[in-house]
């Protein structure tokens, strides 16, 4: 492995040069100055993406979060003066009527099936979610759809320089990126006068910057795992504390079934803040008696998401004093877990059309092309890779078998942060796949066209040794060491990265061959052999083939009668692909 590093590194070391220099703000700044200005209509967003990208995250304000974790009022005094600057105070976002939903997993399925549900009774919604899988103004949304360009590059330049008037010697004046777009979120729906917004919590819930919302109108928890444990906590008790942070007193909250543990420390939390918190009953309970409910999202895990955004919506239709909701039988039987349980009630019809006609991209998403079959889920923790596991297995088992020719499976992997990416591949192993394949987050090695895609907060180098990482874990998981004598792939010329393909498995050996690409682009290429109709490129440059494995892969690949592809372990990841298999989504 050591070989293998050190040569990746010297052949990236000069393509590096520009993502190293851009870690810093000041150096993306820089960098920015010397973009020349907008010369074609529709330009102007990529300028404000790229400008919003120098506010990126980086390790040092990572290291300054964890600090002040102690302090949480800390945080959030500084985002209320930044809301402050912006020109509102505090009391303007009770206007927005707000849905506040935090959870380790599925609390952005939840969010989604909510929205549709209320868009449904014709109320004009604003939706707030993260991460964003093709274009940044997907996280802003009104009425389901991603603002426009020209909306989004509105808002942004307005509330970048309102922010630019308070800087001086002694502040900083812009907030770091997720913060800048929960601000701009805020003015957005403000403006734009939606009726209710969905506000979906980026980490944790305590001390995230969305928990400025002093008095939405519910708040929700979804299923509860490890993840982000370096902000959160070591223990899903730890977490679940972070959860209840967004409890807000008088402000009823809904959560699904828990584990004992997390679950009797969310309702501790609840009644320390006085709030009141239900259990949600499965969504079987508000079938019985009436038309099992359909659901627009795969995956037997999205029920409970589903139970979850019925009694948000429920909740927020009753506190609205909606009449459609005086239609609705109500009863709240007891239960054992020392919770009162949420209301158990027959859906309605435009609860029913909300959930079937809900869309969620990158979540339990199937595309058929010709015989290639993507299986697209942004799955990132060890419960929900678990899901994801079950329902790719269940959806392989529906579709119909080939005649004339094999079918070959692959997985596509990433996994970026504090993640435990051993521990999610070897719960991907039982899926018996022929070839797994590692690359970034990067559709391309070097873009610069597309500002949506940038990421300041790595450099190309590190990302790529993070997958050499992966497929040495599935190596060793497969009880096959990696060979570092295996790096493959044409010299690149001075500058360029190349493929740099990389193909580490034994000779003879009998476990799933394992590829890394430099980029999403390349693996699609060779996973896809031009099979895809949509997803067309030019010939794979040869470096793609020049390893044996690789090569003899492609001939499998060709004459495959169906191809299965899971793409998991990022949404970034699943988001990189769907921009070049949809084409539309960056339209």
């Amino acid at each position: 492995m050591s070989w293998a590093r050190s040569h990746l590194c010297s052949a990236l070391s000069l393509a590096a040069v520009s993502a190293r220099g851009a870690t810093t703000e000041g150096a993306a700044r820089r960098w920015l100055s010397a973009w020349p200005a907008p010369q074609e209509p529709g330009m102007e967003y990529q300028d404000a993406v790229r400008m919003l990208n120098t506010l990126q995250t980086n390790a040092s304000y990572l290291e300054q979060v964890k600090r002040q974790r102690s302090d949480p009022q800390a945080q959030l005094d500084a985002m209320e003066v930044y809301l402050a600057r912006s020109g509102l105070q505090v009391e303007d976002l009770n206007r927005l009527n707000i849905i506040h939903v935090t959870g380790t997993k599925g609390k952005g399925s939840t969010c989604a099936f909510t929205e549709r549900i209320l868009r449904n009774y014709g109320l004009k919604t604003g939706f707030f979610s993260s991460p964003h899988l093709v274009q940044v103004r997907e996280r802003i949304r009104i009425n389901g759809k991603p603002i426009s360009p020209e909306l989004f590059t509105k808002h942004f330049w307005r509330l970048y320089h309102q922010l630019e008037e308070f800087k001086d010697d002694n502040h900083v004046s812009m907030p770091a990126y997720f913060r800048f777009l929960t601000l701009m979120a805020f003015h957005v729906f403000l403006q734009e006068k939606v009726d209710l917004a969905v506000v979906e919590v980026g980490i944790g819930g305590a001390y995230d910057c969305t928990n400025i919302v002093r008095k939405p109108v519910v708040c929700g928890v979804s299923s509860l795992g490890m993840d982000h444990t370096s902000l959160l906590g070591d223990t899903v008790e730890k977490i679940a504390w972070q959860k209840g942070g967004i409890f807000k007193p008088g402000v009823p909250a809904f959560t699904v079934l828990q584990p004992e543990g997390p679950l009797a420390v969310l309702r501790d939390r609840a009644q320390q803040t006085s709030c009141p918190l239900y259990l949600c009953p499965p969504l079987e309970a508000l079938e019985e008696g009436g038309l099992p409910l359909t659901l627009g999202l795969e995956g037997e895990h999205q029920r409970s998401n589903a139970a979850l955004a019925l009694q948000l919506a429920h909740c927020w239709l009753e506190r609205q004093d909606h009449q459609d909701i005086r239609e609705l039988k109500v009863s709240r039987p007891s239960t054992r877990w020392q919770l009162p349980l949420a209301p158990v009630f027959c859906p309605t019809p435009h609860m029913r059309h909300g959930l079937r006609d809900t869309e969620w991209p990158g979540r339990t998403q199937v595309l058929q092309r010709g015989p290639l079959t993507w299986y697209l889920d942004g799955a990132h923790t060890t419960s929900s890779v678990q899901a994801c596991v079950r329902w790719y297995c269940q959806s392989l088992q529906r579709s119909k078998r080939p005649s004339g020719g094999p079918e070959v499976h692959v997985l596509l992997f990433n996994s970026t942060g504090d993640r435990d990416s051993a521990a999610l591949l070897k719960l991907l192993q039982p899926c018996q796949f022929d070839y797994a394949v590692f690359c970034p987050n990067l559709t391309e090695v070097s873009s610069t066209e597309n500002a949506d895609q940038q990421n300041f907060t790595v450099t190309l180098d590190q990302v790529l040794l993070r997958c050499l990482q992966h497929q040495q874990h599935w190596s060793c998981l497969s009880e096959k060491p990696a060979s570092p004598d295996l790096l493959s792939g044409s010299s690149p010329e001075p500058g360029r990265p190349g493929s740099l393909m990389l193909a580490l498995r034994p000779p003879h050996s009998t476990s799933a061959d394992s590829l890394v690409f430099s980029c999403i682009s390349h693996a699609l290429q060779w996973i896809s052999q031009g099979r895809d109709p949509v997803f067309q490129l030019p010939s794979p440059p040869k470096s793609l083939l020049s390893h044996p494995t690789a090569s003899s892969g492609a001939s499998v690949l060709r004459e495959a009668a169906a191809i299965h592809v899971l793409v998991t372990g990022s949404l970034h990841l699943v988001g990189g692909v769907l921009k070049l298999l949809e084409p539309s989504l960056s339209q």
